[in-house]
């Protein structure tokens, strides 16, 4: 039974501890942020990587049907998604870049800067399946 002369104590923070806390997990993430952006880069990188692979696979289908690599991502049914610029959640823009009866190029161009230095990651991908990391961001 409970004693009515001893009062209800519920155990519980208080706000200065808060305060002192979420002042703790700021600083750190002050700290760690700058240190996760290249890991933060290389993952929106993926988008790009899996596009490109994409139109690779489609290119090298379109070649075995018609006895040459086509001209434009129209040309394989690739509906480009939309950039965040147009509205969309893609983060890079697509286009064939170069293509000759025995090889293609195709780019891959972010619409975003990831780091904000100004500078736009881009990728590219030919005949062979290989990607490129043409510039870093």
């Amino acid at each position: 039974m409970r004693n009515p002369t001893q009062p209800n104590h519920l155990s519980a923070f208080n706000l200065q501890e808060m305060l002192v806390t979420l002042c703790i997990v700021g600083i750190a993430t002050m700290i760690l942020l700058p240190n996760l952006m290249p890991f933060i880069s290389s993952t929106k990188a993926l988008e790009a990587q899996l596009q490109l692979r994409s139109l690779y696979t489609l290119q090298t289908q379109y070649r075995y049907i018609n006895s040459k690599y086509a001209q434009d991502l129209k040309d394989l049914d690739f509906d480009q998604p939309l950039t965040e610029k147009e509205g969309g959640i893609a983060k890079y823009d697509y286009r064939v870049l170069e293509v000759t009866p025995s090889s293609f190029v195709i780019e891959a161009e972010a619409v975003v800067d990831f780091d904000g230095d100004g500078t736009l990651n881009l990728w590219r991908i030919d005949e062979t399946g290989v990607f490129k990391e043409v510039v870093k961001d």
